[in-house]
């Protein structure tokens, strides 16, 4: 079969009830008919409600300036699906993917094994990444931990970047279930990076590192200085480095490269020579798309893809920090699968814009007459909306005097985009 088809059926087929270690399980059958290419590599393998993304593009651009051949694999993709397997930069390209899918399906046919989207793409990024010989692995869990696909390695270094509610019928209705899965990656005589939260979560988190005799690395915020931001960039001191500036907005990615500093050092003892001007450079120099990206400007419109409430925290902790006084239009596209009420709860403000739209499908987005009549219910004095997303845009496009936040779901990236008439 070609192999676009076959991704094409994975996009279409309605997403399956797991149960506990399906992915890991499905892994560990293919990669051990192939011989466990994945053992042969070294990984960073990094979780977290939030964040697990900024932490992989800081330790990327690190590690490339390294000169190091770095493999990433990420998740969701915004325009195209072979950006979730990268190698310093460069997307895996589409007959790559057609040549490792004509080695596995034989495989896959033989076991019987039905892979959904994600499970296809972590097979495919172990068996690329042993190919091209790759010096490092940064790779992004898919939710959870434990149970999830890519929880097949042993990696030198796993980081816990914050732990949220998210994904909570699947890990667990309270922070201590989410915390255990997100544990799941720790493994034996391994090294785990962790950002320290409440004690009840630090709890499960030092003890799943005690029993695994893995050395625990707890950045505190205490120990992050002088926090600051000058010319729309972040800057701190932590431990040993001093005026680390972050290309990145928002006080939660001075905790993100708290994290990147730490794995750092852990790196450097393992005998990688990370200079202090490498990482530096690294950390001022990190794009991450999608995270409070400037999509448009003259007016100014930003995109924001967090979905949850630890998210939504702080994507408005963010705006208060650089566009307090600004007037404010929100358009919010929330998936089905995600809690719309929560969202608008921590969005809504009677001085603000607000606009609600069905996403780029309504099948995959709650309807946004649901959202509207929500928000309306909330506080019927704000300036409320419903509109396509197209329409939205243009609307945004209008106001001059407003600053826009497309905020809600990474998955109207590509569309908003296109939709933009300048940049």
């Amino acid at each position: 079969m070609d192999v676009q088809a076959y991704i094409q059926n994975l996009l279409e087929e309605k997403p399956k009830v797991k149960t506990e270690n399906q992915s890991v399980e499905k892994m560990k059958i293919i990669m051990e008919k192939l011989g466990n290419p994945q053992d042969n590599l070294k990984y960073i393998h990094v979780t977290g409600t939030n964040g697990k993304g900024s932490v992989i593009e800081m330790l990327n651009s690190i590690l490339i300036k390294l000169n190091l051949k770095v493999g990433k694999f990420i998740s969701p993709h915004l325009v195209c699906y072979n950006e979730r397997i990268s190698i310093n930069g460069e997307y895996i390209k589409d007959e790559e993917i057609q040549e490792i899918f004509e080695e596995v399906q034989p495989i896959i046919e033989k076991e019987n094994i039905e892979l959904n989207f994600f499970e296809f793409f972590t097979m495919i990024d172990f068996i690329y990444f042993y190919k091209q010989n790759v010096d490092i692995v940064l790779m992004e869990v898919g939710f959870g931990g434990l149970y999830d696909s890519t929880n097949i390695i042993h990696p030198m270094i796993s980081v816990i970047s914050s732990i949220g509610y998210d994904h909570m019928k699947i890990l667990g209705n309270t922070l201590e279930e989410i915390a255990r899965q997100k544990a799941g990656i720790i493994k034996e005589n391994s090294e785990t990076v962790y950002m320290k939260q409440e004690p009840n979560i630090n709890h499960i988190i030092a003890e799943t590192c005690k029993e695994k005799q893995n050395t625990l690395h707890m950045v505190k915020q205490s120990e992050i200085k002088n926090q600051r931001f000058e010319n729309a960039i972040e800057i701190f001191d932590y431990k040993q480095y001093h005026d680390i500036e972050v290309n990145l907005k928002g006080r939660k990615q001075i905790q993100n490269a708290a994290l990147v500093l730490e794995c750092c050092d852990i790196l450097s003892k393992k005998g990688y020579i990370l200079s202090e001007e490498v990482i530096k450079n690294g950390l001022k120099s990190v794009i991450h798309k999608a995270r409070f990206e400037v999509i448009h400007q003259n007016p100014t419109m930003i995109f924001d893809g967090g979905h949850n409430e630890q998210a939504i925290e702080n994507l408005k902790e963010t705006i208060e920090l650089y566009y307090k006084n600004a007037k404010k239009i929100y358009v919010i596209s929330v998936l089905k699968s995600k809690d719309y009420h929560k969202i608008i709860e921590d969005i809504l403000d009677k001085d603000n814009v607000y606009i609600f739209t069905n996403g780029n499908d309504k099948n995959l987005f709650t309807e946004k007459h649901l959202m509207y009549e929500y928000a309306k219910g909330l506080n019927d004095k704000a300036e409320i909306y419903e509109m396509e997303l197209e329409e939205a845009i243009e609307f945004c496009e209008e106001k001059t005097d407003y600053v826009s936040f497309v905020i809600g779901s990474f998955y109207v990236y590509d569309d908003i985009k296109k939709f933009l008439k300048t940049i």
